[in-house]
């Protein structure tokens, strides 16, 4: 019996039971919607199916299943409401559709090089009385069919912001797009077209770089459900201004002491690499016994003349940076360990080492402000400080010797309080 007639019998069979039912499905073919003639379903066969989720291109497998099979007739079809299987006879002439399995409580069938075209639907059906029917949904999952980076600059200068862009073309569902700098994940800004049934996925990220993000990878890596760890990468190249370092050779310990020799290397380094670099005096000139050989500086014989800043300066495309040595030279008899000199680079580029002349200056001020606030005070306590008069040596000031100043002395409160006589 051919499919069509199984299908005519069976409802034949329902319209003598009274049962309302249409042949009727949604595009018009034949059709037994479970919905439709619910009131036949027997209790003890149950038609059991899962969805099905496939990559483009991969298998996809249908499974129609059977509990408590009484050997009813199972049968597969497309969203089409073409019967793909019928038990085990297929009459769709899709080769792709393959009998994997076939018994009375399973019809198990493949597709192979599934497409978008094959999303949908698929019904299975059971004849049972009543009969019964269920449906799986095949989801066609699409990766992205490129994925790019576009970088606004090939080669950033440091400090400044460069634009980058990661497009994940034709995807279904939407692609999610990640950031990472190295390890560090960072956060774009995307944007979603849409394509007929696919997706073009575009993110944006704005980074400001620096010199440490020369030769650092950015990675633009996808989320998306049809495929893992998918992702591209462009390194960063970032030009930065050289960075400057003098370093002590001789005396490698010790004391810059007064006739012997000192030794100064400057060492720059930078992108593009530094093409320029010279040493000078900052706070006079060269001393003319000082030789200098390309990056390295020589006093053979010291002289407390030579105290002073000595700078190397490096400069390439990008900008210009230098480093100070700040030199003391000491007796030959002293002892006393030097401080540390400071030959980091400082602003421009470099940071200068601390001057001793400034430190003296700070320390005179604080001198200065000390003896001021002390000459204050001692001037306030003598201003309000009472006045005390004795009146026991008044008068002993006329005197013309010491006995008569005692005398006037020892009388003075007396002769102050004189009696005066008044004649009658």
């Amino acid at each position: 019996m051919d499919p069509l007639s199984a299908i005519l019998r069976f409802h034949s069979w329902c319209r003598g039971r009274g049962k309302a039912w249409s042949l009727s499905g949604q595009d018009g073919s034949p059709a037994i919607p479970a919905a439709r003639c619910a009131a036949c379903y027997g209790d003890g066969q149950n038609l059991v199916t899962e969805d099905v989720t496939v990559v483009e291109g991969d298998v996809a497998t249908i499974s129609c299943r059977v509990k408590n099979s009484d050997d009813s007739v199972i049968q597969l079809l497309n969203p089409n409401r073409q019967t793909i299987y019928f038990r085990d006879f297929r009459p769709l002439k899709d080769s792709r559709f393959q009998l994997v399995n076939f018994s009375n409580s399973e019809l198990r069938v493949s597709l192979t090089n599934v497409s978008i075209s094959d999303e949908g639907r698929y019904f299975c059906q059971l004849y049972t009385d009543p009969p019964q029917e269920i449906y799986t949904t095949i989801t066609v999952l699409v990766p992205p069919r490129n994925l790019v980076i576009d970088i606004e600059k090939e080669t950033a200068v440091e400090g400044e912001e460069i634009e980058l862009n990661c497009t994940a073309m034709a995807s279904r569902p939407a692609t999610t797009i990640r950031w990472f700098k190295g390890n560090k994940e960072l956060t774009g800004k995307s944007e979603v077209e849409r394509w007929s049934d696919m997706y073009t996925v575009t993110s944006q990220l704005l980074l400001k770089v620096g010199r440490e993000d020369d030769g650092v990878p950015v990675i633009c890596l996808v989320d998306h459900p049809a495929v893992k760890d998918l992702q591209t990468q462009r390194y960063l190249e970032v030009m930065y201004k050289p960075q400057v370092r003098v370093s002590q050779n001789y005396p490698l310990q010790g004391l810059t002491r007064e006739g012997e020799p000192l030794e100064l290397t400057c060492t720059a380094f930078g992108k593009p690499q530094p093409t320029d670099m010279r040493w000078l005096r900052v706070d006079d000139e060269m001393p003319q016994h000082v030789v200098v050989s390309g990056s390295n500086l020589l006093i053979s014989n010291l002289n407390k003349t030579d105290n002073g800043t000595y700078r190397c300066e490096a400069s390439n495309a990008v900008g210009k940076s230098h480093a100070d040595y700040m030199l003391f030279v000491y007796d030959t008899t002293a002892t006393t360990e030097p401080a540390v000199h400071d030959s980091r680079a400082g602003e421009e580029g470099a940071i200068r080492s601390v001057d001793h002349a400034v430190v003296g200056g700070v320390v005179a001020v604080v001198v200065f402000a000390m003896l001021c606030l002390l000459i204050i005070l001692g001037r306030y306590f003598a201003r309000h400080k009472g006045t005390y008069f004795t009146h026991e040596a008044k008068g002993a000031d006329d005197a013309a010797d010491a006995d008569t100043a005692i005398i006037n002395a020892e009388g003075g409160q007396n002769n102050s309080e004189e009696k005066k006589e008044y004649f009658i």
